[in-house]
């Protein structure tokens, strides 16, 4: 069940504003800590080029454990049934206990396996209140940001 008390978005709005920061002044960094979201750099290990998204999964209140989905068009698109759709998000806002994403789609390009990600035109905005936890993949770089 959702929280709809005006703090309880608090833990996982701080980790997006984290994660929104980083990303705005990426800067791959050669320093080893826990590999955690909100982790102070964005780092590529042993990448030859930088990063600039930490890409992250939501998983909602009433979700049943079951990763958030959103088509990768501006189309209506019952996410259900569709392959246009993804589950791996870019943080691009954070204002309160909002946050606008951009939905990432995979790389149709099969070659390009340093850059598992591409971006679309889709974005949401969705109440934090709902979000009962994230999980925050490979720090990568996104082209077209």
């Amino acid at each position: 069940m959702c929280n709809n008390e005006n703090e309880s978005c608090k833990c996982i709005a701080e980790i997006l504003a984290v994660i929104n920061i980083l990303q705005q002044n990426a800067n791959c960094c050669g320093d080893s800590c826990l590999d955690t979201c909100d982790r102070g750099f964005l780092g590529c290990g042993t990448n030859t080029f930088n990063c600039n998204t930490r890409p992250i999964m939501l998983y909602t209140c009433c979700g049943n454990g079951k990763p958030w989905s959103m088509p990768t068009t501006k189309e209506n698109i019952d996410c259900t049934t569709s392959e246009n759709c993804s589950n791996v998000f870019r943080v691009e806002k954070i204002d309160g206990c909002c946050a606008t994403f951009r939905v990432l789609a995979p790389n149709p390009d099969d070659t390009q396996t340093m850059i598992p990600y591409v971006a679309t035109n889709s974005f949401f905005t969705m109440n934090l209140n709902c979000v009962c936890s994230l999980r925050c993949l490979q720090d990568t770089f996104v082209e077209c940001i």
